[in-house]
């Protein structure tokens, strides 16, 4: 939802699902496959580094970005992925978590054109449906995945529309500036209006997010940082008006994590001051803290201002074992010293970890802290990923 960029934060889950799909779609096998094992996890440098990226376009220079045309597509690139999270209330006090992320994934860089079959299709779409309710105590999710034709999946620019199957996001009719969210499996099910509050915020330097030192390790990443929500959630037979806030994050990109990285850890903040923080932790194979690690400082105008790995502090306070095997960070201190900023995060849920083809935790949090001596609320949705990896160091309590 992803690193951040999932999310990038999010990438992992598309190249490690698509990966699969594709060798279901293909029938072939990559020169170098990574085994992925009963845990479902697997070693991510290996499926996102610089030797997946031949004959694809690459995020090596910052670009310029049009709205609403760069809400669409971007097929020369290898994958990309619409990131939405958000934190949602119920007419009687109910609360629910919510994570949305369809994924395209290029399983090769020729057109789909070079093949006769109409069936044939060089796109793979991935979608990543999780409700956390909060009063029953209970994690839903849901997946699905479809090849990019014969109208099953795909993605539009003009007017906007994302989708896999009968999951959909769109542009509104009636508001062309808000999108409708349509998603639902059997046991859960979202409908919902959003409408952003703030202009799109380019990460990184103006939209390039560097992820490692090799050339062409970035993404192009913006989000739209706070989302007006309302609509509907089911759970099971029972439906619940709703409302509360959305964050999307939208991310392409043809490679990323370098080998020396496992994962990251992933903030997005949603203030009661009307700002909002995000940040991407990247991990090393030891645990430590890469150098590349980044984020972004939201004012309540809507500006936005970088943030290098030396000025967000975090430690980690508490932790999670996941009964899957692996463990997870699982509440943080972050401070942004120049900002005066001292935040706490914590899980509403410590079992908000989703299990699919791979394994990974994505959960709604709740945020107390400071600024400037001024007290803050607020809630958000962290990403974790590489914990449920075989092998490896776990991370220092320190980041």
């Amino acid at each position: 939802m992803v690193f951040p960029t999932k999310k990038i934060l999010p990438i992992v889950v598309a190249v490690l699902i698509a990966y699969a799909v594709a060798l279901q779609l293909e029938n072939s096998q990559p020169e170098s496959p990574a085994t992925v094992g009963a845990s479902g996890a697997s070693r991510l440098s290996q499926l996102l580094g610089s030797s997946t990226e031949e004959g694809y376009e690459t995020a090596s220079e910052p670009r310029s970005f049009s709205f609403p045309a760069d809400h669409g597509p971007h097929a020369g690139f290898r994958n990309e992925w619409w990131y939405f999270t958000g934190n949602l209330d119920g007419e009687s006090g109910e609360r629910f978590g919510y994570e949305l992320t369809i994924f395209r994934f290029s399983v090769t860089p020729e057109a789909a054109g070079n093949r006769s079959s109409n069936w044939y299709s060089n796109q793979v779409f991935i979608g990543h449906f999780a409700i956390t309710d909060v009063p029953g105590r209970q994690f839903h999710v849901a997946d699905r995945y479809s090849r990019g034709s014969m109208g099953l999946s795909g993605a539009e620019a003009a007017p906007f529309r994302v989708w896999v199957e009968d999951w959909s996001v769109a542009a509104d009719p009636a508001a062309p500036l808000s999108w409708r969210m349509h998603v639902a499996d059997d046991a859960i099910a979202l409908d919902l209006g959003l409408t952003p509050l703030k202009p799109p915020v380019l990460n990184g330097q103006g939209g390039l997010s560097q992820k490692s030192a090799e050339p062409g390790n970035a993404s192009f990443y913006y989000s739209l940082s706070r989302l007006q929500t309302g609509g509907s959630v089911r759970i099971g037979a029972r439906r619940y008006t709703v409302s509360g806030l959305s964050w999307m994050d939208r991310e392409w990109s043809s490679s990323a994590l370098s080998a020396r990285q496992a994962g990251w850890d992933w903030f997005a903040l949603q203030l009661d001051d009307g700002s909002e923080l995000m940040f991407y932790n990247l991990r090393q194979l030891d645990g430590s803290q890469d150098p590349h690690s980044a984020g972004t400082w939201i004012d309540a105008a809507g500006e936005g201002s970088y943030l290098g790995r030396d000025e967000v502090e975090i430690e980690i306070s508490d932790f999670w074992d996941s009964p899957l095997g692996g463990r997870y960070p699982m509440g943080w201190r972050i401070t942004v010293p120049y900002l005066g900023l001292e935040l706490d995060v914590a899980a509403v849920m410590t079992a908000q970890e989703l299990s699919t083809t791979v394994r990974y935790w994505e959960g709604a949090v709740d945020v107390t802290g400071s600024r400037g001596g001024d007290l803050l609320e607020g809630r958000g949705y962290v990403e974790l990923t590489g914990y449920a990896q075989t092998g490896g160091s776990g991370p220092a309590d320190t980041l």
